[in-house]
């Protein structure tokens, strides 16, 4: 019993809340792609320009500006954050030219930019900081307690001293999925990514709404790099993403290209993340509960993808001319 009640303890629940987070805001961004009919599995590469970038404008931000950066201590991370989500728009242009314009196979450009992320945030940090693998350490968000609910002490570790990015990310939940049921632009972007002959049809621009997606999803995974390296570790270390990119396009597929879906299936990814992360007193091998997220991911994909209904148009590429 006491095995089991480590494995849903308020703590553990806490610190999954946190290693979801970037998982989700990837995520979210590859539902944005994907609804519009453009495979990004650049994700990873992305998450490891924003996890560089991240590091990079907090603590450029922090030495250029140490008055106003001291007196306003949330705008350094905050600059660490748009700089990542620059990067990310950039990768994500860089990927929509060559798949929505160009028409390259979406798959290649995705494995390209993973490629080409590992080696340039190498050599940036070396031309940076003389250092092959890890950046100086940066601050992050001051932590907010949620009101009213921090009185009550069973809850107290799950609302206490929360990062306002995790705050963020549950709000972009709920815009994102109001944006897509809801929104011309939503129902538009859906409509490419299900039938772009038909939305073409009726007078909608097929490759704008394609690039819209791709940016998002660049934007978003930008962020959740930020998160990993000035929420989680401080600093910018090589390695530090360990696949959460590849996670998150799991984690969409699981919740079935819709936000909602994608946040409880990164909560899932999550949970077995933080269990991997601590020591839990169970009679298993270290080991094992390591690999946990990376079983959990082959085994949600293996069970549920067949399941699964992808948009219609998803990873084809569009040509006028040829309709």
């Amino acid at each position: 019993m006491e095995y089991v009640a480590s494995l849903f303890s308020v703590a553990l629940i806490a610190s999954a809340i946190r290693v979801t987070m970037p998982i989700l805001l990837a995520s979210l961004g590859a539902v944005y792609t994907e609804r519009g009919g453009v495979v990004n599995i650049g994700l990873e590469g992305i998450m490891i320009m924003g996890t560089f970038f991240g590091a990079v404008g907090a603590y450029l931000f922090d030495a250029q500006f140490p008055q106003l950066a001291q007196g306003w201590p949330d705008l350094a991370p905050l600059a660490g954050v748009l700089t990542a989500m620059a990067a990310g728009l950039l990768f994500g242009l860089i990927h929509a030219l060559v798949t929505v314009t160009f028409r390259v196979d979406q798959i290649i450009s995705g494995v390209a930019l993973n490629l080409l992320a590992g080696g340039l945030a190498r050599f940036l940090n070396i031309l940076l900081f003389e250092r092959a693998t890890q950046s100086p350490g940066v601050r992050g968000f001051t932590p907010i307690d949620i009101p009213l609910l921090r009185d009550v002490p069973a809850l107290r570790p799950l609302v206490t001293g929360v990062s306002p990015m995790i705050v963020v990310g549950l709000l972009l939940v709920i815009a994102s999925q109001w944006v897509l049921t809801r929104t011309r632009f939503g129902l538009r972007l859906r409509a490419v990514g299900e039938y772009p002959l038909a939305a073409d049809t009726l007078g909608v621009n097929v490759y704008r709404l394609r690039y819209a997606g791709v940016l998002l999803s660049g934007a978003l995974a930008g962020m959740a790099g930020a998160y990993l390296a000035i929420e989680q570790a401080h600093l910018y270390f090589e390695g530090m993403t360990q696949g959460r990119g590849f996670i998150a396009l799991a984690a969409m597929i699981f919740g079935n290209w819709w936000p909602a879906g994608a946040l409880g299936a990164s909560a899932l990814f999550g949970y077995f993340d933080a269990l991997s992360l601590r020591v839990v007193r169970l009679p298993v091998p270290y080991q094992f509960i390591s690999v946990l997220p990376h079983i959990v991911t082959i085994l949600v994909l293996a069970g549920f993808v067949r399941r699964a209904r992808m948009p219609a148009a998803d990873g084809v590429p569009y040509t006028k001319e040829e309709e």
